[in-house]
């Protein structure tokens, strides 16, 4: 696989590795997403202090309001982290 590839089945593998724990195994329960977020983006969670940030995170991540995140709004928050931090290191080369 090509490293597109790869980084793709990756994130697949570590979404279904947490949403597979309790209820329905294509949504992330908050536990789990919180869960998720701690292990997976360890650095990123150093600057979370509160758990009201964690639920506001929830609940915008959560479009249809369902209380779960589905993948395709874990998608947008994995896209969204990863366009910000392009453009942290985009600016850090000047």
């Amino acid at each position: 696989m090509t490293d597109l590839e790869t980084s793709m089945a990756t994130i697949i593998a570590v979404f279904q590795k947490y949403s597979e724990r309790e209820g329905d195994k294509h949504k992330l329960k908050k536990s789990e997403l919180r869960d998720l977020l701690h292990d997976e983006l360890p650095d990123l969670m150093a600057h979370v202090k509160d758990q009201a940030t964690l639920d506001s995170l929830m609940e915008s991540l959560d479009t249809d309001g369902d209380a779960e995140c589905n993948f395709q709004e874990f998608m947008t928050f994995v896209s969204l982290v990863t366009v910000c931090c392009h453009e942290f290191f985009e600016h850090e080369d000047d």
